[in-house]
């Protein structure tokens, strides 16, 4: 079987093509086998307010397509120029092949793994953005 498999916790909620779904009282796994489907886990959306950095302006825009908020059509160059401008600024190491597979992802229609990736850098974006080395 192919497909997306999600691990959830206990009473996780997910966002499936516009509706939310609560896992119950028990871990629970869950495989997504309609290819396109939209999904959100809950507890990685970003609000719109927390989408002040370059990468979190980018990650918020998938979400936006995966809430049903914004269309693909209108996300993927928004996604394509995004991705574009932080491989510029992050040309180095793992970010180069991490933003390459999310810029792959969106460029398909994947957006969840689109999310997934980018949602990665994040640690190294707080980090470069507080002025720590990575």
């Amino acid at each position: 079987m192919t497909g997306l498999v999600l691990k959830l916790s206990p009473k996780e909620r997910l966002l499936i093509n516009g509706a939310v779904i609560e896992n119950g009282m028990r871990r629970g796994r869950i495989s997504v086998v309609t290819p396109r489907a939209n999904i959100l886990r809950l507890k990685d959306a970003l609000h719109p307010n927390e989408a002040k950095t370059p990468l979190r302006r980018v990650c918020y825009i998938a979400q936006l397509v995966l809430s049903g908020d914004i269309s693909a059509d209108e996300a993927r160059p928004q996604l394509s120029s995004g991705i574009h401008q932080l491989k510029q600024v992050l040309s180095k190491g793992p970010c180069v092949e991490i933003l390459e597979q999310a810029l792959h992802a969106a460029a398909i229609d994947q957006y969840y793994h689109c999310l997934k990736y980018l949602r990665k850098m994040l640690p190294i974006e707080d980090a470069l953005l507080s002025g720590r080395q990575q």
